[in-house]
């Protein structure tokens, strides 16, 4: 096979690993789908802007290279991964509390008062506070410049990482829309204790093993 066969195919490759770890559920991705079933479409839009931005942020250093330094420091990614942790729980306390709400008490009336800064700033601090998502770039831009060859980083690494990225948009904007239909927020409604509460376990656990975990 030709270079540009083997480069093709990684290139795929990338693109299918990146949407499938996107698009499974993870935080970023109950966190979009609580908020759109709550406070509806504009607030989930909004959030869902701030977890990109924070993908788009650890992608812009894995393609120049700085994510490597930045793991290299074992310090700072620890640091990242204490915020991460704690950042996690005070998100399944915020989710028991609500869980544990009056029946009669909408759940998400709060967040529809929101301002939009606030919702883009608590996405992109879930975002940024997330440690996988520095190694899932890592792993994705050194998929693309093991085809690549050296002297050929920026060529062959871009359409990767620019691919990945309107990936990322389509999934998350697609959840905050698919989860903010009528329909949605009906179910919403009648399940709302036991989806807060499934929420508060989720943000738990993820932050417990993110502030124990040894790698």
């Amino acid at each position: 096979m030709t270079p540009s066969a083997f480069l093709t195919a990684d290139v795929l490759i990338a693109y299918s690993a990146y949407f499938v770890g996107t698009a499974s559920p993870g935080p970023s991705n109950l966190a979009i789908m609580s908020l759109a079933m709550s406070a509806g479409r504009r607030a989930a839009l909004t959030f869902a802007l701030g977890v990109v931005s924070g993908s788009f942020f650890w992608a812009l250093l894995a393609w120049l290279g700085l994510s490597a330094v930045l793991a290299a420091y074992s310090g700072c990614l620890v640091a990242i991964k204490i915020a991460g942790g704690l950042y996690l729980l005070w998100l399944g306390v915020k989710s028991a509390r609500s869980a544990l709400a009056p029946a009669g008490l909408p759940a998400g009336r709060a967040r529809e008062d929101e301002p939009l800064r606030r919702l883009y700033m608590r996405g992109l601090l879930l975002h940024l506070t997330n440690p996988k998502a520095i190694l899932v770039w890592m792993s994705i831009v050194s998929l693309a410049m093991s085809s690549a060859g050296s002297g050929a980083h920026g060529a062959h690494t871009a359409p990767v990482v620019l691919g990945c990225m309107c990936i990322g948009v389509s999934v998350f904007s697609s959840y905050a829309l698919l989860f903010s239909t009528a329909s949605a927020r009906r179910i919403y409604i009648a399940v709302r204790r036991w989806l807060d509460g499934s929420l508060a376990v989720m943000f738990g656990i993820a932050g417990l093993r993110l502030l124990t975990s040894k790698n």
